[in-house]
């Protein structure tokens, strides 16, 4: 893997809920981690975060007390000592966050840009939905990875974020994992419907950063609340998610 360009901001959209955005992210997270990159993880899902909650963590402070004013955004980072990163986690459980004043996210990405210097990549797990705030953040990343299953909802709604991104970053860079499929040649197979769709309507094809299969042991690190990477480091999806962060920070 080769040293990425310092600081750079990584969006993981999907549009649509329940498509493994926020375990991708953690996983993603981790496999930089390992590979001795300095790595954080925002988590940007403002009406229904759970980073925290998938990592076991119990932080005194979250993103509200950022946005709030009651602290700055370093003093609620969090220290994930197993898998190696760091966190700033959300707000659990509560939707209070989803309508944030555009002025205050404005200050909360001023202070996530300047805090980005100190690592080799910041992570945005941001929230399902194409709302303002998400397409704000979304556009705000240096790259928009976008998550998307075999079904078909799934595709219509990353063809929508697809779409917008393109409209709100024009040029952007964006790209492509296919997570939860049956087989690689399925994910190839979903990944290509994506792509025809955007180069028939959109003019441009995202690239396809990778396919992660369906692994039983991706629940089961869930319900543990513990990294994929720690628990079940050599299976399938684990070995997937290593191989799309070196080709992320590599390719």
């Amino acid at each position: 893997m080769t040293q990425p360009a310092l600081g750079r901001i990584i969006g993981i959209a999907s549009g649509k809920g329940g498509v493994g955005k926020t375990w991708f992210s953690i996983t993603l997270a981790h496999a930089l981690a390992r590979a001795g990159r300095r790595v954080l993880l925002f988590d940007a899902d403002l009406g229904l975060a759970n980073v925290d909650i998938q990592l076991g963590l119990m932080p005194k402070r979250d993103l509200g007390a950022v946005i709030a004013g009651r602290a700055t955004l370093r003093e609620v980072v969090t220290r994930h000592d197993a898998a190696g990163f760091d966190v700033v986690p959300g707000r659990s459980g509560s939707g209070a966050l989803s309508g944030v004043d555009p002025a205050a996210l404005d200050r909360v990405l001023a202070a996530l840009r300047d805090a980005a210097g100190g690592y080799d990549a910041v992570l945005l797990d941001l929230g399902a939905g194409l709302d303002r705030s998400v397409r704000h953040m979304a556009a705000f990343a240096d790259t928009l990875v976008v998550l998307v299953t075999e079904e078909p909802t799934s595709l219509t709604d990353a063809y929508a974020v697809l779409k917008l991104h393109g409209t709100d970053r024009p040029g952007g860079d964006a790209r492509v994992v296919v997570n939860q499929a049956s087989s690689r040649a399925s994910g190839e197979r979903t990944y290509g419907t994506l792509a025809r769709a955007c180069a028939t309507f959109l003019g441009r094809a995202p690239p396809l950063l990778g396919v992660v299969r369906r692994d039983e042991r991706v629940r089961d690190a869930i319900r543990r609340q513990t990294p994929l990477l720690a628990r079940h480091p050599n299976c399938a999806a684990a070995v997937e998610v290593e191989a799309i962060a070196d080709g992320l920070l590599g390719g």
